[in-house]
This record gives C-alpha cells, structure tokens and sequence, in this order.
C-alpha cells in the first residue's frame, strides 16, 4: 500500500537520526600519517667522531659507539646513519671528503668543526707543558686565526654541505669550555692558563655561532651542559692529559649527558 506524505516523511526522519547517531558513535578512525625517513650523516671532527669515549671502531679516525651522534642514531627511527667524522679534521677534511656521505636525501646533518683549524692540539699543549707566556702566545694565535681566518673557511664548509644536501637540516655543535677553575691538584694547569683556554673556547663559539647562523643552520651551544663538569671537576666530563690521543676530549659521560643532552634539547 503507498504510504502517506506523513509516513514517508517520518521514514526519511528516522534515516536521518539513525545516520547521524551512528557517526556519532562510530567516528572514523584517523590514519597516522606515515613518519618521514630520517637519512643522518654525522660529519666533523674527534668532537663528532667521539674520542674520548671508548669502543671505537678500527679506523684511524676513532669512531666511537659512544659518541653523541651514533647515540643519536640508535635512539631513534634512523632509516640510514652515515658516519664519516674522524679525529683530526679540519675544514677542508670535510669539504674535500666527508660531504661525499651526503646526498639529496640526506635528512639530518650534525658537525663540530673548526676546533684543528685554530690549532686545538698545539694551544692545548703550549699551555698543559709550556710557561704561561707560551701559553699566552698560543691562545693569541688561536685567537687572531679564528676571528680572521676561520669565518671564511666555516661559511665554505656549510656551502658545502649545503650544496650536496639540499633537504637536510644542518645543525652544528660548538665545543665546551675545557676547565673548572678551582683547585686542580698539585700538577694541574695555573688558573691563569685554565681561564685563557676557557675564553679562547668562548671565542670560537662567538665565531661558529654566528657563522651558522648566516648559514641557515641550527647551534647548538654546549657549553652550559658541560659547566661544572671541566676538568678539574670532581666529576668531570673532559679527560685531563692522561692519554695522549684523548686528552682534552669529553669521556663517555660527557658524549651522553654533554653533547647527546644539548642535541636533544634542540632537535629532540
């Protein structure tokens, strides 16, 4: 039998209801968006490679599982991590060799570099065996290289990489301030020479800093992390000269909770 005007109208009433009742009790499930890969290169130099830290690999260049940026990569969804940073490098290292791990699919880029160019080894030393006027003569050097020279040669390395990895993020880590200044034992650097070496730190930040800034890339300054925890600290986080190769580099603990904390904070 037809049904009347009134009985349709009721039929299609109830439709509607039952429809949007059922939204409502249903939702769609929403899909999580698939995570982008992440494709990590870790350039630079001993500050990135991690000596220092113990359990490297066999190159000559002391790759250690316990630098911050292999600890980087094993604690997140890396999709490839390539590690070419080696004890040692300056500038050009990275120019002339390493940026060959990047490509354009290369996500993530982490460096420390500039530290060999200013001549860490030879500053660090002048001043752990020589007078406090070596010392002084050293860090001046230091100084006057990397307010001058060292820019230049920063703002090529970032082009660099930039130029082979387009879509990366670029995040360059500064070096920490070497030294506590408090009592250091009775063959401890002078607090004069610890002071000199912890400004000459002071200044290579100002410099990297503001390179990487023009270069687009993110800094990361570690200096903060690692305060309290020079050397001559009741904990430190820096060897002091009991090895050769390794003195004056973060141990485990300071690849973990200096260098791995401070990248956290900033790219999580």
């Amino acid at each position: 039998m037809p049904r009347s005007p009134l009985a349709r109208a009721l039929v299609a009433l109830a439709a509607t209801v039952t429809a949007a009742t059922a939204g409502v009790l249903a939702p769609a499930v929403a899909q999580a968006a698939p995570r982008a890969a992440v494709n990590y290169v870790a350039l630079g130099d001993s500050y990135s490679s991690g000596v220092g830290a113990g359990s490297y690999d066999l190159s000559t260049c002391l790759r250690s599982s316990r630098s911050y940026a292999s600890l980087w990569a094993a604690g997140h969804a890396v999709t490839s991590f390539r590690f070419p940073a080696c004890g040692g490098a300056v500038t050009a290292d990275v120019r002339d060799g390493q940026v060959s791990s990047l490509d354009a699919g290369t996500t993530l880029a982490t460096i420390t570099i500039g530290g060999n160019d200013a001549g860490f080894a030879y500053v660090v030393s002048s001043c752990r065996f020589g007078s406090d006027a070596d010392c002084t003569a050293a860090v001046d050097q230091a100084r006057t290289f990397a307010t001058t020279e060292l820019p230049g040669r920063l703002d090529q390395t970032y082009a660099a990489i930039r130029d082979r990895a387009p879509n990366a993020r670029l995040v360059v880590l500064g070096y920490p301030r070497l030294f506590e200044l408090g009592s250091c034992g009775l063959f401890g650097m002078s607090t004069y020479k610890r002071t000199i070496l912890n400004q000459a730190a002071d200044v290579l930040h100002s410099v990297i800093s503001a390179r990487a800034g023009a270069a687009g890339a993110t800094y990361v300054d570690v200096r903060g992390r690692f305060a309290g925890h020079g050397v001559c600290a009741s904990t430190p986080w820096i060897k002091d000269i009991t090895g050769l190769i390794e003195a004056y580099h973060p141990n485990a603990d300071g690849y973990r909770y200096g260098y791995l904390a401070a990248l956290q904070s900033a790219i999580g």
